[in-house]
């Protein structure tokens, strides 16, 4: 009576195909199928994973900044600790062995901060206090590294470099705006400049002459930006041209016999097509008797003649003042004395000083400057000529640049990378108001290859050059077959 109550069995659906106990099969409705049918709706749908997972990301992310913060707190620490502890202006950096005594010492200030940290991670920090203290910190790394064209700065945390003409993103950082500001101040103040909300904008070298320019806020707005031209320890010379099929060997005899003969040069191209790095080479060219007065911006050129007057701008002070150009470098360079005159690159009012010098004695006078072509070099000279307030006819300046300027050698970044010296060409005369010009080598682009880099062939044009004699009377014994239409170099064999 006080039993369970029992709850009558629902009955048993028959299901489709199974025989019940009479032995006759049942035509039921289906089972129920595990997966939902087509155009069924779901009424409760599952947790998406994908949620959770980027929170889990942003965890990892945010552990990972807590520990770098971390990091660069203690090097911040430490370094300072040894600079209270060192006086680092009496340290002698070209002794071999410092860098390990002030290593050693290091090591001691991180014992001390009794921080846990393994052997690898201890010499990695060492490493880095290092490079901070003697050289320029997280750029080291980059500066170390040969195959480096050009390390492109965009903020702290965006460093971009150049190898073999493409551009890559590096894992390395500064750790913000205030470290890299320490280190453009210790680029420009070893050449005597400076770089701050006053003069937001400079130009300086590093020790191995490589080329900087920085420029930081208010003018950019994302931080410090800072790019580095590289010329390494080993530059790049003749023999690297002719084995990078960037120019022929007769093209070099040639462009030798026409440097000795003092003939006026101006090099051409845009930019990173490697003008100065030809300058550099052609300028190699000058016999070891003549006197050389260099003018540049940022010193970059490296002659090795014994007999070479090295002349820089230099910017204005902190008033304004002082400002002393290449124009009025120029001007005093004609009193020296020179043989030869060597400007880094004329993109101003120094130009029409330039070509009264190369009408005034003093040939075999080398520069470069920025044009896309040959043609276009004409233009960009009376636009730079006119910059000077002088009202000259075109005419005029025109007359000036054809009697001024023998040769143009145009170096070009093609496609992909590769960089060529794609012509050279004689500045002939003038035939009324035109200035006439006659390619005597040229580059022919026959396409792009399977990794998107420009390939081609450099032809000798089969036209002779009018200053054939000009070399003769030099001592330099060019033969006419040079001249004759071939093929000199060709990228692919077929």
């Amino acid at each position: 009576m006080f039993g369970k109550v029992r709850t009558p069995a629902a009955p048993k659906t028959p299901i489709r195909g199974e025989k019940p106990e009479g032995g006759k099969t049942v035509l039921g409705p289906r089972p129920p199928s595990s997966a939902p049918q087509a155009g069924a709706v779901a009424l409760e749908e599952e947790p998406k994973p994908g949620s959770a997972v980027q929170a889990d990301k942003a965890k990892v992310r945010q552990v990972d900044d807590d520990k770098l913060e971390k990091y660069y707190a203690l090097k911040t620490r430490i370094h300072r600790k040894l600079v209270e502890q060192l006086d680092l202006n009496a340290i002698d950096n070209d002794d071999p062995t410092i860098r390990d005594q002030v290593g050693e010492v290091i090591l001691s200030l991180c014992e001390k901060e009794n921080v846990l940290l393994n052997y690898n991670e201890r010499q990695q920090l060492v490493k880095e206090i290092l490079d901070e203290t003697f050289g320029l910190g997280p750029l080291e790394i980059l500066l170390k590294d040969a195959s480096i064209s050009d390390i492109l700065i965009n903020g702290p945390r965006q460093i971009y470099v150049e190898r073999k003409g493409a551009l890559e993103l590096t894992d390395v950082q500064f750790r913000d705006n205030e470290h890299l500001l320490h280190i453009i101040d210790k680029i420009v103040s070893a050449v005597g400049r400076r770089c701050d909300e006053v003069c937001p904008m400079v130009d300086a070298r590093l020790k191995d002459g490589s080329r900087v320019n920085a420029i930081i806020p208010p003018l950019a707005l994302d931080g410090p930006s800072v790019s580095i031209r590289r010329f390494g320890n080993d530059p790049i010379n003749w023999d690297d041209y002719i084995r990078f099929k960037s120019c022929s060997a007769e093209m070099v005899e040639f462009l030798k016999a026409c440097v000795i003969a003092h003939l006026n040069i101006v090099i051409i191209g845009g930019t990173g097509s490697g003008k100065t790095t030809l300058l550099n080479n052609m300028s190699s060219f000058i016999p070891p008797t003549d006197r050389i007065v260099t003018i540049e911006d940022a010193a970059e050129l490296r002659l090795r003649q014994p007999h070479v007057v090295r002349l820089e701008t230099r910017p204005a002070n902190i008033e304004g003042k002082g400002r002393i150009a290449i124009r009025e470098l120029l001007i005093n360079a004609l009193r020296m004395r020179p043989d030869r005159i060597v400007v880094g690159e004329c993109r101003g009012a120094e130009t029409l000083d330039m070509l009264q010098a190369m009408n005034t004695g003093h040939d075999g006078s080398l520069t470069t400057l920025h044009a896309n072509s040959t043609r276009d070099t004409m233009q960009r000279i009376e636009t730079m000529v006119m910059m000077a307030g002088f009202d000259l006819p075109v005419r005029a300046i025109r007359q000036q640049f054809s009697s001024a300027v023998d040769l143009i050698v145009q170096a070009q970044r093609l496609t992909g990378g590769p960089r060529k010296i794609v012509s050279i060409t004689e500045v002939v005369g003038m035939e009324g108001e035109v200035v006439t010009m006659q390619d005597i080598f040229q580059f022919q682009q026959l396409g792009i290859d399977e990794q998107g880099k420009a390939y081609g062939q450099i032809v000798s044009t089969g036209i002779r050059p009018s200053f054939l004699d000009r070399l003769k009377h030099a001592g330099c014994d060019v033969s006419p077959s040079l001249f004759e239409r071939q093929v000199l170099v060709k990228d692919k064999d077929e």
